[in-house]
This record gives C-alpha cells, structure tokens and sequence, in this order.
C-alpha cells in the first residue's frame, strides 16, 4: 500500500538523489557547476597524524566507522544499546550489528544523512543500513578497507582533501608531520598549535606536563617568563613544520583584568603545590593567552577560539571510562564581554591576529557575528570570522541559522567556510553536505526574486565560500 501512495507522488524526491537538499534548479546548477567539484581545505579536525603518516589499514568498518565517534556514541545510548557495543568489548561485527539496528531510528538526526552519503561516497553503497542490509554491508565494506583506495590517504583522496590540519599540543614532536610530509600524501597535512594543557593550572596532571614540555624545548619550566619563552620556542617549530594556526577551547573567555604581575605569582603558587583559586586561575588563563596571542601576531597566524561547551557532565561515567567519552553538552555561559574585553585588548596594541569565532550556544548565534564586525580594519576581507556551525550545530538547522546569520549582521561573500572538526577519515561528505545547503539557500533566494539570477556572480560566490576564501585566508605558502 506504500508503495502505490508513493507511486502517486511523482514530484517526491528520492532519497540522497543528485539533487539531494537542493530546491530548485538554479540552486542544483550552483552546486554541480561551481561547488561540487572544488577540492576540500579541512582547516580544523582531530584526526590522527599518525594514521596518515602509517597510511593506516582499518580492519573492519566498525574501526574506520565507530571508533571515537562521540555522534553515533550518543545514539547508541540514546536507543539503549549497553556500553559494550559502544566502547566496550563486544566484537567489531557485533557493534556494528548494534549501530546498523538504531540507524533507522535515527530519522531527522543529521546522523541519519551522514551515514548514508557516507556509504554511498566512501563505499558506493546505495541500500538503506538496517538490520536486514548489516551484515552485507559490513561484509562489502570491509573488503574494500582491505584495499589501498581505502586506507587513510586513499580515502583523503576520493574526497579531493588538499590541505588538512590536525589538532596538537605544544609538547607534541611533529614527528609524524614529518613522515607525511616526506612520505606519499598528495594531502598537504598541517600542525594545529592546542595549548589548552599549557595554561591549565587547575589541573591535577600540570606539574607533569610542564615536565614533558621542559623536556620538548631543553630547559626547565621554573617562571613564567620561560613558560612563554618555552611556548614561542614550540610555536616558532610548529611554524617551520607549515603549521599557520592556533586553536583554544574554553567554555567562556573570562571578564577578568589581566595581570602578568598575578599571573606570575599564581604559577609560582602552583608550582608550590599550592592550588589557585578560581579567580586567580580565570586571571592566569588570560594572561597566558593574550600573551600567546601577540605572538600569533607576530608570526603572521589564525587564531580559532571554539567556546561553550559544558564537558563531562556524566561523574560516574567519568570515572569509569575517562574524559571525550560522548558526554558533553551546550552551556549557558555569558560570552560577549569577556570576548569584547580580550580582543580589544589585543587590537588596541595593534596585535590582534587574524581570528575564527566558534560559538556552541546558537543563542548567541548574533552576539558572535556582530562581535567579528567590530574589529575589521581593512588590513585582510574578512579578518574576523564567524565560524562555521560546531559540534552540536554542524547539522542543517544549524548550517543554515549560522549562514543566515552571517548574511544579515556580515558579509557571507567572505566567509571561509565548512570544516569537519572529526576524529574519523569518513566524516568529510559533510562538506558536501554543507555546500549543498548553501547553494539552496542562495537558490531559494533567486528563485523568490530576493537575488537576481546571476549565475555567474552567484556561483563565483559560492567557488569562494567553499575553497578560494579559505585558500587566501590561511594562506600556507606565506
């Protein structure tokens, strides 16, 4: 009886067909003439530089599908499936059989998108996952992960990845960097500067890691003015290795006045084994990070700021299974005048560095926009950044709330575009899925007679957004 309602339908769409998110034919036409076809600058994800450097085989599609994936981690508890299937000691075959029984249920989460333009671009798999299909699909995949075209670089290349920065601590030696770079990688493969360790006083692991990094730079920690001199040492390599970004993830930056002299005197508490207090530790984040910042400046990078989650927030789950196990949320933080407050700062010594605003709150969706207007000065398009949707907000209603957003309060023209922010090779048809909203909603404009049909404007727009702006913005050659 389906079957024949549907029959009646001929308009109705199938599903991820070629015009797949695309409402009418000038928005089809942005997509498969100027949008499809442009390689892909993945400026922020977690992925492994070492998987690159060892052109990594996985050897099941629940390791190059699963593992470390927070999303379907989420779903799966959601379902009710036990943590064994999840990051227990189930077998591969088994979680995957769990995964492919909730993706049916997973209607309406972008998850349920994800999953099947993954199939289809990664492995050309067209059939719904399901209980039914599992085990075949599981089967087909795997004997194509078994071939070169589908260990890392054969997957960066089916996507056209033509530059791809990771994430690292100041600590890290780079020295897979430099495998992948003296190696076969068609993939120009970048370090991304996370100090988050290196001002994380708090901590119960800090003595250790001040340790590790006196160890990396060749002198002990014992001030911070060598704490500095130890970072600047760290960014000044990871320059010399390609790396042209920084990246911070706070839940809020701190309304606080900047004190060095405080700061100072909080680290040589700490290194007593004394523990600060939450306002000398708000004091000594912003300290250390504006100082780092004015260094960014110096050498010409990006600075990325991604604010707002609330992480961990499962104690017992913390304890069992350890920290960036899926159990993280949005948080309801007062963003903007602390934001206001650390950007001046640096833009009043004329050392504010080119800057990505990511926001995980979409209440404050308008609050960041108009923040990156405040202080353009002409020097570069598009010098502060309203970033792409992040993390819970890489999703379609968030695509399109932060694109209209940007259209209204900046110039989306500008923009620099999408990005994954994942831990997994397969995640980068969300590209795709971000360019195919995009030129819907341009289309949808032109087709309402809010923007002439302009295809040619229009469409060397849309080329921008997707790589052209991000190519000059980063600029990896400099």
């Amino acid at each position: 009886m389906a079957v024949g309602w549907v029959d009646k339908l001929p308009r109705m769409k199938q599903f991820l067909c070629e015009d797949f998110l695309l409402e009418n034919a000038f928005a089809a036409t942005l997509y498969h003439q100027y949008a499809a076809s442009v390689p892909i600058i993945d400026y922020h994800n977690h992925l492994s530089p070492k998987d690159i450097a060892e052109d990594r085989k996985f050897d099941s599609l629940t390791e190059a599908w699963l593992e470390g994936d927070h999303y379907k981690w989420r779903a799966l508890r959601a379902y009710g499936v036990s943590e064994s299937y999840i990051t227990g000691n189930a077998t591969d075959e088994e979680k995957f059989s769990k995964w492919s029984e909730v993706v049916p249920y997973t209607v309406r989460n972008p998850l349920f998108h994800w999953t099947h333009l993954e199939l289809q671009r990664y492995f050309g798999i067209s059939e719904l996952l399901s209980p039914k299909t599992s085990a075949n699909v599981y089967h087909q995949c795997g004997e194509q992960l078994a071939n070169a075209s589908h260990r890392c670089l054969g997957l960066l290349n089916q996507m056209k990845v033509e530059v791809l920065c990771t994430t690292d601590d100041p600590a890290d030696d780079l020295s897979y960097h430099q495998k992948i770079k003296d190696g076969q990688c068609t993939t120009a493969v970048y370090p991304t500067f996370r100090p988050d360790k290196l001002y994380s006083i708090a901590s119960g692991e800090y003595i250790s890691y001040l340790s590790k990094l006196s160890e990396n730079v060749g002198f002990r920690i014992q001030s911070l003015d060598q704490l500095l001199e130890a970072a600047e040492k760290r960014i000044e390599f990871f320059h010399a290795v390609g790396g042209r970004l920084s990246d911070h993830g706070f839940e809020q930056l701190y309304d606080v006045k900047y004190s060095f002299t405080q700061a100072k005197k909080t680290f040589e508490k700490v290194l007593q084994g004394k523990a600060p207090s939450e306002q000398e530790e708000h004091v000594f984040k912003m300290t250390v990070l504006l100082e780092l910042c004015k260094l960014y400046h110096k050498k010409g990078w990006t600075q990325q700021f991604h604010l707002g989650p609330v992480r961990n927030n499962n104690t017992r789950m913390l304890r069992s299974m350890g920290p960036n196990k899926g159990y993280d949320s949005i948080g309801d933080f007062c963003q903007i005048k602390g934001l206001s407050r650390f950007l001046d700062t640096l833009d009043q010594a004329d050392q504010l560095p080119k800057t990505i605003l990511y926001n995980l709150n979409p209440r404050d969706n308008e609050t960041f926009a108009t923040m990156t207007g405040n202080f353009m000065d002409g020097s570069i398009p598009g010098k502060l950044q309203y970033g792409s949707g992040w993390w819970f907000l890489d999703q379609k209603d968030g695509m399109e709330k932060q694109l209209n957003t940007l259209s209204n309060m900046g110039l989306l023209s500008k923009f620099i575009g999408m990005l994954t922010d994942s831990r997994s090779f397969l995640s980068f048809p969300r590209h795709e899925y971000f360019r195919r909203i995009l030129c819907n909603l341009i289309g949808k404009d032109v087709e309402n007679g809010e923007l002439p049909a302009d295809e040619e404007h229009l469409g060397s727009i849309v080329k921008d957004i997707c790589y052209n702006n991000v190519k000059k913005y980063l600029d990896f050659d400099n």
